[in-house]
């Protein structure tokens, strides 16, 4: 789980990563999540980065913080945190991907062929 990409911060990716268990349900509403110490030494990172990614989420509202308990995901955190993941895709992440498709003049049937199996028309 140590392969970080140098395009972002590693707050982020660890951000992203925990998302991700929210809202496939790896983490349901009410439970803990791993310990900052735990995701630190199974990352190899510092225990200040993954409290970042923890304050991230926790500023969006899907996550609090039970002290001397740990930080639990939140009843109603995946709907949540479902509504803020696509209205941030939508308004950062689309109109770029948005303009590269119409730069390489790629329809419809292309992008949703099977990966890899795509033709330009």
């Amino acid at each position: 789980m140590d392969d970080f990409h140098t395009s972002q911060p590693i707050f982020v990716q660890i951000r992203q990563r925990l998302t991700e268990m929210i809202l496939r349900g790896s983490v349901a509403e009410g439970e803990a999540l791993p310990s900052v110490r735990q995701i630190a030494a199974d990352l190899s990172v510092n225990p200040l980065t993954v409290t970042k990614a923890f304050e991230a989420l926790v500023d969006v509202g899907v996550v609090e913080k039970r002290r001397g308990l740990g930080m639990f995901v939140k009843t109603g955190a995946r709907a949540e945190l479902l509504a803020f993941e696509r209205d941030k895709f939508l308004k950062e992440e689309w109109p770029r991907i948005a303009a590269q498709i119409k730069a390489l003049n790629l329809d419809i049937k292309t992008l949703l062929a099977p990966a890899g199996q795509g033709e330009i028309q």
